[in-house]
């Protein structure tokens, strides 16, 4: 991809199988990642695996439902990789099972993570980017929010609200060299599928049904998502903005 070297890559949920393998990635193509996690010991062994090949990584524990949290990650991030020129907003987390059956407190930590962490780290970087009339945000949603997924109405509807506020700030900041896209995977081999397989009652089952319902015939790998992110991170996508991509093994078709 072209001209990543030496950018500033900050990756939220940078520990998760998403999260890692995105890291990794930009590491590769020469970029120097901030890799956000909650679980600061799983950053610190995406940061590791990143050292170990010659990559530059930072690992920050960061709560991103946490403004102070962000703002202090942030400051850190400035000050040792320097100011950010690539926001990656991964992280996330769901509840599997049907409306009806969850509750507020559920609602309010899936909208927390989903949604308003995700707004906490736009509203962060997005005035330095302005500044410096260059930025890149990759917001990471999920087809759930371009169809629909049973069991996930709250997750799709925070996925789904990420999905216009990305359009919105992509029109609000093209003046200012900004481009916002957003990447939805399909189902993926990730920690948070295996709980959603282990939240049916036939796991096996289930997974075959998802087999059988991609025409590529394979639930999605990590590694088949920081393609999409990084290219749209690159130089290759100047002048796209405001899409939504998804990278499901053409699960969902959606024009």
């Amino acid at each position: 991809m072209r001209k990543l070297e030496g950018k500033t890559v900050v990756v939220t949920g940078g520990a998760g199988g998403i999260g890692g393998a995105t890291c990794r990635r930009f590491a590769a193509e020469g970029a120097r990642v901030a890799v956000l996690d909650l679980t600061l010991e799983a950053a610190l062994k995406v940061a590791e695996d990143i050292h170990e090949k010659g990559g530059q990584a930072l690992a920050l524990r960061c709560d991103i439902t946490n403004r102070a949290d962000v703002e202090a990650a942030l400051q850190q991030v400035q000050a040792q990789l320097g100011p950010v020129d690539v926001l990656v907003n991964n992280a996330g987390w769901d509840v599997f099972r049907p409306f009806t059956k969850t509750e507020p407190v559920q609602w309010e930590k899936l909208i927390a993570i989903n949604l308003t962490g995700a707004l906490h780290m736009h509203h962060a970087v997005l005035p330095g980017m302005a500044e410096r009339k260059r930025g890149r945000i990759i917001n990471i949603a999920s087809d759930a929010a371009r169809v629909g997924s049973s069991g996930e109405a709250v997750y799709a509807a925070c996925k789904g609200g990420l999905v216009a506020f990305s359009k919105t700030i992509a029109r609000e900041h093209a003046r200012h060299g900004i481009t916002v896209n957003v990447v939805c995977p399909g189902p993926t081999d990730t920690a948070l599928f295996a709980e959603y397989k282990d939240g049916a009652g036939n796991p096996d089952k289930l997974l075959e049904a998802f087999q059988r319902a991609i025409p590529l015939g394979r639930i999605g790998q990590p590694d088949d998502l920081p393609g999409a992110i990084v290219f749209f991170a690159s130089d290759d996508a100047n002048y796209i903005t405001g899409q939504v991509l998804s990278v499901s093994g053409g699960l969902t078709m959606a024009g």
